[in-house]
């Protein structure tokens, strides 16, 4: 790899880690840029070495986070658990799915997240416990550490979007509380990912290594300035990060090749 196509994917390496930390997503600009920087290189293996990088970031944000707000472990707990588990399945299963089969349906997910976001300008403003019912946390489980967990060991870029909104909209977290709880989980479907590529023989350890590194420091930089700036702050990333999702998978979906 040349340095100048190295400097480019630590650079990706580093602004993923801040998407991924305020709000989740940074597999959109990760992904595309392992690619682009090693043409050639199987999708695995690219998968893989993304998740070397982003369980260094993610693990990160998700300490900052715990340390600084609170985490509602009665929901994340049982779900990370369950995420490291259903991610690695998706991990095996990542080659056997072709993208086509999975676009159109994330598509109209995220236009559906969009617009209910949209139409919905408190949500997430401010946390609502009233919400947080037993059958609510146990759905939410359920969607987080095995729906969203499996996505991600399968695909992955939106996964930590997809977390977010979950626990805003089943129980009532504010912006802030879901994407802290988001990167818990997110941790263990990265770990669980990256534990099947690995033993297939698909990490490039040394360039995830220093990825992983930059990763780090964008996620650190990402954690606090969504803690300092709030639930709205959280939003409008969320609300930019969806639509490039849209953009990415759309243009992927009808216009590419």
């Amino acid at each position: 790899m040349d340095p100048l196509s190295l400097t480019t994917l630590l650079a990706a390496a580093a602004m993923a880690g801040w998407v991924d930390a305020v709000v989740g997503g940074g597999g959109l600009l990760l992904l595309p840029a392992l690619l682009v920087a090693a043409p050639g290189v199987p999708v695995a293996t690219a998968l893989g070495t993304n998740k070397l990088a982003a369980i260094a970031g993610t693990s990160t944000a998700a300490v900052t986070f715990a340390r600084r707000t609170g985490v509602d472990w009665a929901v994340v707990g049982p779900a990370a658990v369950l995420a490291v588990v259903c991610a690695g399945v998706g991990a095996a299963l990542a080659g056997s799915v072709p993208a086509g089969a999975y676009r159109p349906v994330v598509l109209v997910v995220l236009v559906a997240v969009a617009v209910f976001v949209l139409v919905r300008p408190r949500l997430g403003t401010v946390s609502v416990p009233a919400r947080r019912t037993r059958v609510r946390v146990v759905v939410a489980v359920g969607v987080a550490g095995v729906g969203i967990a499996l996505y991600d060991g399968l695909i992955g870029p939106g996964t930590g979007t997809f977390l977010v909104l979950a626990f805003t909209a089943l129980v009532g977290a504010d912006f802030v509380r879901g994407s802290a709880m988001a990167k818990v989980v997110n941790a263990g479907t990265n770990l669980g990912a990256l534990v099947v590529f690995a033993a297939s023989g698909h990490v490039w350890w040394l360039l995830g290594a220093a990825m992983a590194v930059c990763n780090v420091a964008g996620a650190a930089v990402g954690a606090r300035m969504a803690l300092r700036r709030g639930a709205g702050f959280v939003r409008v990333v969320l609300l930019v990060v969806v639509l490039a999702l849209v953009g990415k998978l759309g243009y992927d979906q009808w216009l590419a090749g």
